[in-house]
Order: C-alpha cells, then structure tokens, then sequence
C-alpha cells in the first residue's frame, strides 16, 4: 500500500501547479461572430454555386409594344371621329372618318364611264353584223360589175361588126353617111358603156376591200372575248374599282386590338396621306426591352424562362415570359452622337444588352401594362452553360 505521506505530498503539488487562463467574453463574441462569418460564407458559396449563379437578374426593363400607327392613305377633311383618347379599340371598329364627297363624285363618273364603255363594246358586236352584210354587198356590186362588163363588150363587138360592114358598104355607095356615122356613134358610146363597166368594177372591188377592212377592224376589237371580257370594258371596271377603293379609304378602322393613344387630330382638319393621326397600341401582346450588363450574358440564350414582375403590380403578380433574342448592338453603339472610345482620356464603362422577352398573352388579359412602365427580370441560364 502507497504511504500515506507521499499521497499528501503529492496532493499538495498538485494543488500547487498553475490554472489555464480563462477566455474574456470580448473574446468570445469575437470568436462567434467569425464563427457566423465564416458559416455565412458557406452558406452563400453554396447557396451561389446550387442557385445564383443560375440566374441573372435586372430592373433596368421597361415595357414595349409594335404599335400601329393610323394614317390616312388619301388627302382630306376629317368629318368624323368617333374614338378619344385611352379609349379600348377592336380591330375593324372605325377610327377616322374622312369627306367622301370627291371620292363619291370620282365614283359616279366611272360608273357612267364603265355603261359608256359596256354600250360601246355591243356596238362593235352589232356592227359586226352589218360590217358582214357590207361585205356581202360589195362582193355582189363586183359580180354584178363583172355581167355589165360582159354586156357592154358583147355591144361593143355588135357595134363594131355593124360599123365594120357599114364601112365597107359605104365605098360602093351602098349605105348613106348617115347611116354610117350612126354605125360610128353607136360603136363609140358601145366603148364609153365597156369602160363605165370597168370603171364601175374596180369601184366594187374598191369599197369590197374597205367593207372587208372594216370588218377586220370591228372583229379585232371583239375577237375572242364577250361584252365583260372586253379590254375596253376591263379597264373602266378597273378606273371604277380604283374610284371605289378611293371611296372605302375616307374611312379608317382599326387594325388591331388596343388602346388608342396620341391622338393628334380633331375635326374640320385637313390630313395629307401618311400623316400620323393617332396610335393603337396593342395590349394582348407586349414584351419586355431588359437591358443587362454585357458581363451578364455570356450564358443567355433565345428560349431562356424569365420571371418579371412590375413596379405597377408589385412583386406579388409575377410575369412569366421567354427570351426571343439579344439585341444587335448596346444603347450607345445606337445612339444619335456614339461616344468616341478612341480618345486619350477613355474611361471603360459596362455597357447595357437589350434583352427581348416576349410575355404570356393570358398574363397580359389579367394583368394588363402599358408600354414605358418600369419591370425587374430575371433569366433562369440552363447548368448546362457551366
């Protein structure tokens, strides 16, 4: 068995060696805010690398439309205008209404234009007819010129053997002058008679070649088509037609749905074609101009989900859309005076992407927007990218 001296003894040593120092409490807060640091730390390495990094995010976004501009297509005076301002529009409802007392007068001459040309064209189809009589007629006149001729010559032949025999009677004393110089006249009107017939053929063949002319004419005008398909009928149709579209211009319906803004029009005004009166600007279907830093990027892509919301709404209406492409150029690269990098005393700056995001139309009916408001969006990038 141990002394039991030694045991107090070294009882004694033991009471006798130093204590740790205690820690202040100055050094223990400091020791559990770097605790929180460093676990705080981990935590968002994690929580970026797991779900930050797969998101980039801006509130640099602001609304935007193709809006429709209204502008007249002919010159007028405005003499209606059933719509106001913030007004909701239907596609097809009238706008603008324009005088339509030229164009109705523009209208009614070619109406009368088109009836002068109908009549015209079945005059070309009667004369057609008659041309064809015409014809027939001369080639009659030819063959009846044709007989006289053959009557005057047999004459002419009857009245020269009687001369001829008178003639020769006339040596033996046979045959009075006078008989005689009756052979000669009827011989000489026998010829006059024979040259009246030629003379009186080649007139015929004359007027059946201008009958025939005539007709040729006549029928090149209606060959191969009736009264509607006429050329001549065809083209007051289409001065009509274009009279007629002048008319439906004085009036002016909506293109689409929206709401009418930036009227710029009241009535008794005089518009010129192409003058910008007023704007639609289509509620159904919006999307979003984002403008994200360049740095933001490298990782987005058409199709890319994005979560919005807008400062009208608050964040407790979401807007879900996607994204339909990157904008070619920054702002600046567009601008009206674009900065000049090349300058001694450049100074880099971040420079801003547009983004197209093109929203939900069901979205858009619940919760409409209008173009210019402010909205914050967010792009989900695939982890495939990394």
């Amino acid at each position: 068995m141990p002394d039991t001296g030694d045991i107090m003894t070294e009882s004694r040593l033991a009471s006798a060696a130093p204590l740790p120092p205690k820690r202040s409490p100055r050094t223990l807060l400091l020791s559990g805010l770097a605790a929180l640091v460093v676990l705080g730390a981990v935590i968002w390495g994690l929580y970026y690398l797991l779900v930050s990094s797969h998101y980039v995010s801006t509130d640099d976004a602001y609304v935007g439309a193709d809006t429709a501009e209204i502008t007249p297509l002919i010159s007028g005076q405005v003499i209606g205008l059933p719509v106001v301002e913030t007004q909701g529009i239907k596609a097809g409802q009238t706008v603008l209404v324009l005088d339509p007392a030229d164009a109705q007068v523009a209208v009614d001459q070619a109406k009368a234009a088109l009836a002068q040309a109908e009549r015209q064209v079945r005059g070309y189809f009667a004369n057609d007819t008659a041309l064809a009589a015409q014809v027939a007629a001369r080639h009659a006149s030819v063959a009846q010129a044709d007989a006289q001729i053959l009557s005057a010559q047999s004459d002419l032949d009857r009245a020269k053997t009687d001369l001829d025999r008178r003639q020769a009677l006339a040596k033996s004393g046979a045959v009075s002058g006078d008989e005689l110089t009756t052979a000669q006249n009827r011989f000489a009107t026998a010829q006059a008679a024979l040259a009246s017939a030629k003379a009186a053929r080649a007139a015929a063949i004359a007027n059946q070649g201008a009958a025939a002319g005539s007709r040729e004419i006549n029928e090149a005008l209606i060959a191969g088509t009736d009264v509607d398909d006429n050329p001549d009928v065809q083209a007051a149709k289409a001065r009509l037609a274009a009279a007629e579209l002048m008319l439906s211009r004085t009036v002016i319906k909506a293109p689409i749905d929206g709401i009418l803004s930036k009227r710029a029009v009241q009535i008794g005004q005089q518009v010129q074609p192409g003058a910008v009166t007023m704007q639609i600007v289509p509620t159904s279907n919006m999307y979003v101009d984002a403008n994200f830093k360049e740095v933001q990027l490298a990782k987005v892509r058409p199709g890319d989900s994005v979560i919005l919301t807008s400062d009208l709404y608050g964040d407790g209406v979401k807007f879900h859309g996607r994204v339909r492409g990157v904008s070619g150029g920054t702002g600046s690269a567009f601008s009206l005076i674009p900065a000049q990098n090349a300058s001694g005393n450049w100074i880099k700056i971040i420079q801003r992407l547009p983004v197209r995001v093109v929203l939900d139309p069901a979205e858009l009916r619940a919760h409409p927007l209008r173009v210019g408001l402010s909205m914050k969006a967010t792009i989900k990038v695939s982890p495939s990218r990394y």
